[in-house]
């Protein structure tokens, strides 16, 4: 069964707050833009939403961001507040230095996350999360396939639900607010 089809088949469940049929998440200990080492804890114990893509990015994550943005306005609006991360899927062009700057273009808030492979990697496989070189992109660099999820997890770390980015704004604070509110 492809991506696409498990997908869809997931959606009356994710959109219902059900919770998954499957574990996802875990542990990881990452950098974040500002140099300081952060874990899947959120240190305010706020809900977090988690994306692995580029800062940078001019595909898919260049809509999920702002997107990821609005959501967390729109939350704070209603008394919820939750934390935007994104975890690199290239740490060579996400790095400590870069990773803030694009980031808070989207939203102040924001959190970037990189590290070594090895340290990545454990963030890839507990969220099954899978990258795979495509090109490279003679204008912007290497080009990765990567997970496309957004994911709610709980101010531990745990992952509540997993939220496809196609759905509407309306739609996914909806799916969140069965978890937070």
């Amino acid at each position: 069964m492809n991506r696409l089809a498990i997908l869809f088949a997931l959606m009356p469940m994710l959109a219902s707050g059900q919770g998954l049929p499957f574990l996802v998440g875990g542990a990881y200990e990452l950098t974040d833009q500002n140099g300081a080492q952060r874990t899947h804890i959120d240190p305010n114990g706020h809900a977090q939403l988690l994306f692995f893509g580029y800062a940078n990015c001019l595909q898919i994550c260049s809509s999920v961001l702002p997107q990821m943005a609005d959501i967390t306005d729109e939350l704070a609006t209603d008394g919820h507040i939750v934390r935007p991360i994104m975890i690199t899927v290239d740490p060579e062009i996400d790095t400590v230095d870069t990773l803030g700057p694009a980031l808070t273009a989207y939203h102040d808030a924001f959190v970037g996350l990189t590290g070594t492979e090895a340290e990545l990697q454990v963030a890839y496989d507990a969220f099954s999360v899978e990258k795979e070189f495509l090109f490279d992109d003679p204008e912007y660099g290497p080009v990765y396939a990567h997970g496309s999820f957004i994911y709610l997890l709980d101010g531990d770390g745990t992952t509540l639900t997993l939220i496809p980015p196609v759905l509407s704004d309306d739609e996914i604070i909806a799916i969140i607010s069965k978890y937070i509110g």
